[in-house]
């Protein structure tokens, strides 16, 4: 019987990283929407880039940008086809949200589904956590 050496245990089979859970996702809907945004930008932009600002009610509102490429810290997501990039600042407040993009008959926009959010305020334009 041989005994292990440190050349078996570096041969060892390592377990697969585990894949990393997206920062936000997007529906069908919130997807086709940014995809026509981004075609109508006439090469103005290539992605979405969601930040976080604080203002509002509540203390904190979202802000959507057109970008065409990715600052130092920005963090690239990609889902259904369409790049959005993260502000550093926001990921702590956003991960886990799903954008959504409805229309309704007085009013359409992206809505943000965010397991973070604490409260809103009444005209929804902002959020705490």
């Amino acid at each position: 019987m041989s005994t292990p050496n440190a050349t078996d245990n570096a041969n060892a089979a390592k377990p697969a990283p585990r894949a990393r859970p997206k920062p936000v996702t997007l529906t069908d809907a919130a997807a086709a929407r940014i995809s026509a945004i981004i075609a109508k930008s006439e090469g103005k932009a290539s992605m979405l880039k969601i930040s976080v600002d604080s203002k509002g009610c509540s203390g904190h509102s979202y802000v959507l940008d057109y970008a065409n490429e990715a600052g130092k810290l920005d963090e690239l997501v990609e889902d259904k086809g369409v790049k959005i990039l993260i502000d550093p600042k926001a990921a702590l407040f956003i991960f886990g949200t799903e954008i959504d993009y409805v229309t309704e008959k007085l009013k359409s926009g992206f809505t943000f589904s965010n397991p973070n959010e604490k409260g809103r305020c009444g005209c929804g334009e902002s959020f705490s956590v």
